[in-house]
């Protein structure tokens, strides 16, 4: 017979990258410590481009967030944390490097396999889960994208680069992944048959979200998994690549590239009301979801997710 503290610690397999998910996992691990991060790999801006075009390997940046996301909280943990979120100063070679993308790069270089070098770092930390690449080898992402030349607003041109298609100012049609179809990441596509649930988002959308479900894999792992599965929707739901978007919006782009997927949730903050609401509503209904929505918003950064609030929301659903 299942006991009462099996519910109080499921499995969750977090879906993301970049800032979005480094929120889910600050969030999860107040509900659980079998947590499995599964990052996005496409980064080719900043410190992360700058390693994976000379070492060709994949973008560590959005798994070095993730993994201080998920550091114990003690002093050892804190610390090494900070440690690998320092950033060098200066137009040196090191300059824009943080401390953890070189630490995670050296380590790949040691042992030659991505995951043990991962697990090591996450070792290091204390951290209360697991950080994996949602494939097994870098990707590029590449958009269609409609009035992306202000001067052309009726033409659907390609914009190609996770940073180009992030910040696009046009209106992103449909993405794809090179190379396609990508190598899985094995122990990722177990994490999602295994868990209890599976949380996707927030995050940039066309650039840190949806990529997951491009990887054949991963996507056949997440319509086939039993685990229960929510859709947490961004705070900032007019910026960049989805500029005009309404909430339901973003569950029609999930059910344009992964039309087999079904939801069990749809998290959203107290601010989609009204009639954005109802359309959600009906949005969510199609995929087989209930939206819930609940005060998850940070009331002193305006766009973002109070990890607190976030992680009081993600208890009641998980517990419900």
């Amino acid at each position: 017979m299942t006991t009462p503290a099996a519910f109080a610690r499921p499995a969750v397999a977090a879906l993301g990258g970049g800032h979005g998910l480094a929120a889910s996992l600050q969030a999860l691990q107040l509900v659980t410590d079998k947590i499995t991060a599964i990052v996005t790999v496409a980064d080719d801006g900043g410190s992360s481009g700058r390693l994976r075009d000379e070492f060709d390997i994949l973008p560590p940046g959005d798994l070095r967030m993730a993994l201080a996301a998920l550091c114990d909280t003690s002093e050892w943990g804190l610390q090494w944390r900070d440690a690998l979120q320092h950033r060098f100063a200066g137009d040196g070679p090191l300059g824009g490097h943080a401390l953890g993308n070189l630490i995670i790069a050296s380590l790949w270089d040691l042992l030659g396999d991505p995951v043990a070098g991962l697990d090591l770092v996450g070792r290091l930390l204390g951290s209360r889960g697991r950080v994996l690449p949602m494939a097994a080898e870098p990707l590029r992402i590449e958009a269609s994208v409609l009035g992306a030349d202000p001067d052309r607003p009726d033409e659907v041109v390609d914009v190609v680069g996770q940073v180009e298609v992030a910040t696009t100012r046009g209106r992103v049609q449909s993405v794809r992944l090179h190379p396609d179809p990508p190598a899985p990441c094995l122990p990722a596509v177990e994490a999602v048959e295994h868990a209890d649930w599976v949380i996707l988002g927030p995050g940039s959308w066309y650039s840190s979200v949806m990529p997951h479900l491009l990887v054949p894999d991963l996507c056949h792992a997440l319509v086939q998994t039993k685990a229960r599965k929510m859709l947490t929707l961004n705070m900032m739901r007019h910026d960049g690549e989805t500029e005009g978007f309404a909430a339901a919006d973003y569950l029609e782009v999930l059910t344009a590239h992964a039309p087999d997927l079904h939801l069990d949730v749809v998290l959203a903050d107290v601010s989609v009301d009204g009639e954005e609401a109802d359309l959600l509503t009906e949005a969510a209904g199609r995929l087989g979801a209930r939206v819930v929505r609940a005060p998850v918003a940070d009331t002193d950064t305006p766009g973002t997710h109070d990890p607190l609030r976030l992680a009081a929301a993600y208890r009641d659903v998980l517990d419900d």
